[in-house]
This record gives C-alpha cells, sequence and structure tokens, in this order.
C-alpha cells in the first residue's frame, strides 16, 4: 500500500499541533480529514487543498459520543480506506493565563478536560479499530504532553491527568492491537508555539525555555515529523512507546 491509500484522520486540527501533523501528513502523501469543533478546520483544509492536498475537513466534537459514532457516515465510503488515527484533540483552560490549582477546581471543569482530552481519545479509536482491523494495518497515535511525564507548572492537574491517563490508554491499546497489524504509541511534546501554549500567563514560556537544552520553543512541525515518522512502515516495530519532542526539556 502507497501512503495514498492510507487515510489519516487527525483530530483537533484547526490549528496549532494537529494542523501540523495533518500539513506533514499530507506532505508525506496521506489524504487527511481534519477534524475540530472550531469552524476554521474548513479553511484549514481548504489551504491544503490548495498546497496541492487532498484533505477534507469535518465538525466532530470528540467527548459527543453521538457525534463520534456518526465517523463512518460523514466520511462515507473513504472509511475503509483509514489507516492512520491521530488523537490530538485537547483543553487545557487557563485562568487569566494560569492554571486553576485543584482546592480551587471546580469538578465541572475537571470532567470537562477530561472527557475532551481521554475520553475522546477513547471514543475516537474506538471506532476507527473496525476499519483499521479490517484491513490489518494501522497506526493510532496519541498526543500526550510533557505534562504527562514530569511535574509541569504551567498545565492544571486535570490536563495532566488526562494525558497521563491517555499514555496508559495507549500502552493496553498497542497490546491488543499489535496482533491485528495495528501500532499504537504516543508522543509526549514539550512547550510547542501553539495558540494554547501562547495562553499562558506572562513570563511562563519564557521560564521554560530557559530549561530547555535547544534553546528554542517547538513548533507544531517538530511533531509533525514525529507523527509522520510513526504512521511509515519503518516505524512497524514501534508499539506502546512514547516519543519525548521538548528540546531535551524532559530527559527520562
Amino acid at each position: 500500500m502507497s501512503n495514498r491509500d492510507r487515510i489519516a484522520l487527525v483530530t483537533g486540527a484547526a490549528r496549532g499541533i494537529g494542523e501540523g501533523i495533518a500539513r506533514r501528513l499530507a506532505e508525506a502523501g496521506h489524504p487527511v480529514l481534519l477534524t475540530d469543533v472550531l469552524p476554521e478546520v474548513e479553511a484549514t483544509a481548504a489551504a491544503l487543498r490548495a498546497a496541492g492536498h487532498d484533505a477534507r475537513g469535518l465538525h466532530l466534537d470528540v467527548s459527543d459520543e453521538t457525534e463520534v459514532a456518526r465517523l463512518p457516515e460523514m466520511v462515507g465510503a473513504d472509511w475503509a480506506r483509514l489507516g492512520v488515527v491521530v488523537n490530538n484533540a485537547g483543553i487545557s483552560p487557563k485562568h487569566e493565563g494560569r492554571r486553576r490549582p485543584v482546592a480551587e477546581m471546580p469538578i465541572a471543569e475537571w470532567r470537562r478536560v477530561l472527557e475532551v482530552n481521554l475520553t475522546g481519545a477513547f471514543l475516537v479509536s474506538q471506532a476507527c479499530i473496525v476499519p483499521l482491523r479490517a484491513r490489518g494495518w494501522g497506526r493510532i497515535v496519541m498526543i500526550t504532553s510533557q505534562a504527562a511525564r514530569t511535574k509541569s507548572m504551567i498545565a492544571g492537574a486535570h490536563y495532566a491527568a488526562s494525558k497521563t491517563g491517555l499514555m496508559g490508554f495507549a500502552r493496553s491499546l498497542a497490546g491488543e492491537l499489535g496482533p491485528y497489524g495495528i501500532t499504537v504509541n504516543s508522543i509526549a511534546p514539550g512547550r510547542i508555539e501553539t495558540p494554547m501554549a501562547m495562553g499562558a500567563a506572562s513570563g511562563a514560556n519564557e521560564a521554560f525555555l530557559a530549561n530547555v537544552p535547544v534553546g528554542r520553543v517547538g513548533t507544531p512541525l517538530d511533531v509533525g515529523e514525529v507523527a509522520a515518522f510513526l504512521a511509515s512502515d519503518a516505524a512497524s516495530y514501534l508499539n506502546g512507546t512514547t516519543i519525548d519532542v521538548g528540546g531535551g526539556s524532559f530527559m527520562p
């Protein structure tokens, strides 16, 4: 199979890391399905089409079980050609640029973050297992976070918990799906230049950068390059692992 026959679905792809991943997968030859709750997802897809790529934008709330169940219907005949799934959709609420401490966190905010970041990845992955298993080949990539790997002074406890849970979910899924020719791996970005990251309080990004050995903030394309590798045949013996993309800010 060539990448032209491996459609890639990327959640949270209207902007930021998701947009960078979708763009890099499109450059690698994959037709891409960009999903997001943000209306600009279609404009992002249109920009990829203008660059000569095969791209479609779809409105999707990954936390809504009913919407995710309609994915096969929304995608149509191309559903059987699905080959790559990137669970990137995520939220990290800030209040005046800062995380809310646990002692002051409303249960509604806690639940919403887990619903989007963790349950959303579960729902999308569960739906996509059917076509991937039918073709006997697939790649599922979870976009977790450095906040799941070590203490974070920027992300809230709900975000860190959801992303840590995502890594555990990926390992379990990797064990279940490996025998079907489907690998499941995670990418843990450090500080990446995205609208979400720029929403942090003044000085937070500068303080983080002081501890990055390569001396710069990452870009969505830095993450996209790793996602494209994990989606390739070259990564066929990587399963259940996590790749840190943070310029050396976290070294296990």
